[in-house]
């Protein structure tokens, strides 16, 4: 497909005005209401987020995890320590979050830094899990090279075997915590002119500002 082609793939964008008189002095509840406004409106995954990293070296990489708990102190995710994503962490622990709430015009964007779950909490969530999942953080040493479905199938009936229930956490596996330093809260309007409402962490408390689109 052509540049004139895509060019043409445009939509009008119209929603309620996002008005600094409207919202709430902390982002954390302004997520709040648009997250139960998504969940409200039917979106299919709402806590689909995509997770962009950087190494060390400034090389970034981006992905689509699920968002497994938020509170005051952050939003919180799980993965393999050993993936690309955790590797990047290790080296770099800073991150961005997108949420792509298209059906409603809305996107929310989150950067900060990431840190570790204590492994009791990230044991709770993993034992909370369904336990296919559970032999499958197991089966699948994540961003690594495997030679065919076939080896992973077989990877994933062999630990099946060995824990038939209640297999362990494993030790390269938990959650992370990104804890912002910067939200923005962008609603789609007509003309491309866009509402973008961006927090940004003061101490105390946060300053709200307001971005051109």
């Amino acid at each position: 497909m052509d540049a004139t082609s895509l060019s043409g793939l445009r939509r009008s964008y119209e929603g309620e005005p996002l008005l600094e008189a409207n919202v709430a002095a902390d982002p954390i509840a302004q997520f709040t209401v648009w997250f139960q406004e998504a969940l409200d409106a039917g979106l299919p995954e709402p806590n689909a987020m995509v997770v962009a990293t950087a190494s060390a070296g400034g090389r970034p990489s981006a992905r689509t995890v699920l968002l497994k708990g938020y509170d005051e102190d952050g939003f919180v995710f799980f993965t393999n320590y050993e993936s690309r994503k955790g590797r990047d962490l290790a080296e770099n622990p800073r991150a961005s979050l997108l949420f792509p709430w298209h059906p409603i015009r809305r996107q929310v964007r989150v950067e900060g830094s990431v840190v570790r779950l204590s492994h009791e909490r990230s044991a709770e969530y993993f034992n909370s899990r369904p336990y296919g999942s559970r032999i499958g953080a197991w089966a699948s040493r994540q961003s690594a090279v495997v030679r065919s479905r076939e080896d992973l199938d077989r990877r994933y009936e062999e630990l099946a075997d060995r824990w038939p229930e209640d297999p362990p956490v494993p030790d390269f596996w938990g959650g992370y915590l990104v804890v912002p330093s910067e939200m923005e809260f962008w609603q789609g309007q007509l003309d491309r002119l866009h509402d973008r409402l961006r927090y940004r962490r003061a101490h105390p408390g946060w300053e709200l500002e307001r971005l051109a689109p």
